[in-house]
């Protein structure tokens, strides 16, 4: 081969392996561009009646601040939200209606009782047993209740009915929801003469009316909403991050202005 051949081939090869390490470099960049905005799933597992202040207000304030962070929320009664947990659910924050379902999943030094709320009466808009306290319940054919096996607000509405000494007299009378935002929605479609919800759930519809409060003394404890981070949790760092956000001031008046109150 002469010698102008063989100086071509090897110039022609330096090009090659120049492409070659800039393709690769390319490929690099692009890779690093790709994991930087990657985004970090945060998962939280909260009580039914969390949903509206967490979907219209929280969850968007906290994407536009965090905007590498996504917040996927799965909402339903405290109890099933345990069970999936038990059962695998990948979950990095717990928000429950109740200590109970939180004490039995983590260290209860790690729970934070962030929340209350308060358990009401309510009928449908046009209150057709004319239920005006809860004595009046005798006049409903169909109470809806959380079920107490699963749902808090079912476990407080049997407590409170039990000390006012109506459980057994109406026992025979309720139709027990899955979670407290099918009890509410069975009284507004007026499928239900009456039912126990909590007064937040009851602030998000004008289908029904709060015709009383659960008498202060039939309840022994506050309705306490706990939060934390469960241990397993596979994004500790951010996943800490969005439970500090929770607690600060601004978070705390979003869950006031849709009717819950700072724990004491």
């Amino acid at each position: 081969m002469k010698k102008w051949q063989i100086g071509l081939t090897a110039a022609v090869g330096l090009i090659f392996l120049g492409g070659c390490a800039n393709s690769n470099g390319s490929k690099n960049a692009t890779a690093a561009t790709t994991e930087e905005k990657a985004d970090t799933t945060i998962h939280l597992a909260a009580a039914a009646s969390l949903e509206y202040a967490f979907e219209e207000k929280l969850i968007p304030m906290y994407e536009k601040e965090y905007d590498k962070v996504k917040i996927e929320g799965t909402y339903d009664s405290s109890g099933n939200l345990q069970t999936q947990i038990e059962q695998g659910m990948d979950t990095d924050i717990f928000f429950s209606a109740a200590t109970q379902q939180m004490d039995e999943l983590i260290d209860k030094d790690s729970e934070i009782g962030l929340l209350e709320n308060k358990l009401v009466l309510i009928t449908p808009e046009n209150n057709p047993k004319e239920v005006e306290d809860f004595a009046d319940l005798k006049n409903a054919d169909t109470i809806a209740i959380g079920d107490p096996e699963s749902v808090p607000a079912g476990q407080y509405a049997q407590e409170s009915l039990t000390n006012l000494d109506l459980w057994d007299s109406l026992k025979d009378r309720f139709s027990m929801g899955t979670n407290v935002t099918q009890v509410l929605n069975w009284v507004a479609e007026n499928s239900a003469d009456a039912g126990l919800v909590y007064e937040t759930d009851a602030k998000t519809t004008a289908d029904v009316t709060v015709i009383d409060e659960a008498p202060e003394e039939s309840i022994k404890d506050p309705i306490l909403y706990p939060v934390a981070q469960l241990e397993d949790s596979q994004n500790a760092k951010t996943a800490k991050d969005f439970l500090t956000f929770l607690q600060t001031d601004e978070a705390v008046k979003v869950f006031e202005n849709y009717g819950f109150t700072a724990a004491q």
